[in-house]
């Protein structure tokens, strides 16, 4: 086992930890050096002591021992129920300097401060494309391997993130765990009540750097930005048309399908668009007025 000592030939400063037991000081070292001797049999991540692997399996395993006692949700860890309990209370100790917005963590305050100043410091190694935590970057990759370790158990469905498969949970439990204390209404993600916030806040956070126009969400900024680069990502491969979103190629599709999934309650008449829908409702409203 290489030792502080060793460290410090390497070129290392000694990191002051005074821990008095040798037990301590051992499994410190292993943190310190790198030595990471417990294997994940499932995904073969390792890990420097035996309870963090015991934790990290709890992510295949789908296992959840702490139990809040306000609202019965469920966690892997004994911090993470605490982090929850926040939530309850509305206890928010971190605040930005920026913008004034306080946080139950204060490592999300760092990874918010990223949304002013665009840092995105972890890069893949394979497309470029860069990230503002070096979770997403984790999930990412798997974007390129194809692995998808985290499974459902009621579904079979796997998932490349286990976030996603937690929101995933909920579209069989139905839960919204999420609410909006403005309007009452409530959401399964945490991330879709932070949007839907700005609703009632005005907020518009994510600033183009060509024009200045601020939008409510990062996904609108990347399309927004689109209207300055040309960049049509999404290619219908029937006729080779391409459109900026995903969501109009799909609308687009059902020129080709011949999909009309929306009925007018009135006359029973289908159509490929919503808006369509709606402007034929008017018709039939105005033929009444």
């Amino acid at each position: 086992m290489r030792t502080h000592a060793a460290d410090q030939l390497d070129g290392g400063e000694p990191c002051g930890d005074s821990s008095a037991g040798s037990a301590d000081l051992h499994r410190h070292a292993k943190t310190r050096t790198g030595d990471r001797p417990h294997n994940c049999q499932t995904c073969g991540k390792c890990f420097s002591r035996l309870g963090y692997l015991r934790q990290h399996i709890r992510t295949h395993t789908g296992e959840k021992p702490y139990k809040c006692q306000t609202c019965g949700k469920g966690f892997a860890q004994s911090t993470a129920l605490h982090k929850h309990i926040r939530t309850h209370i509305g206890e928010k100790p971190y605040e930005c300097q920026t913008c004034g917005k306080s946080f139950t963590q204060k490592h999300t305050v760092g990874v918010h401060m990223r949304t002013h100043t665009g840092e995105r410091p972890y890069k893949c190694q394979t497309c470029g494309k860069g990230f503002s935590q070096n979770s997403h970057l984790r999930g990412h990759m798997r974007t390129h391997t194809g692995e998808k370790p985290y499974k459902c158990h009621t579904c079979g469905k796997c998932f490349s993130q286990t976030t996603h498969l937690s929101s995933h949970l909920r579209t069989h439990t139905g839960e919204k765990p999420y609410k909006c204390q403005t309007c009452g209404k409530s959401f399964a993600l945490s991330t879709t009540l932070s949007v839907h916030m700005r609703t009632h806040t005005g907020e518009r956070p994510y600033k183009c750097q060509a024009c200045g126009e601020r939008f409510s969400q990062t996904s609108q900024l990347r399309y927004h930005m689109r209207t300055h680069t040309g960049e049509k990502p999404y290619k219908c491969q029937t006729c080779g048309k391409s459109f900026v979103q995903s969501t109009t190629l799909s609308v687009h599709m059902r020129t080709h399908t011949g999909v009309r999934p929306y009925k007018c309650q009135a006359c029973g008449e289908r159509f490929s668009q919503s808006t369509i829908l709606l402007s034929h409702m008017w018709n039939h409203l105005s033929t009444h007025g």
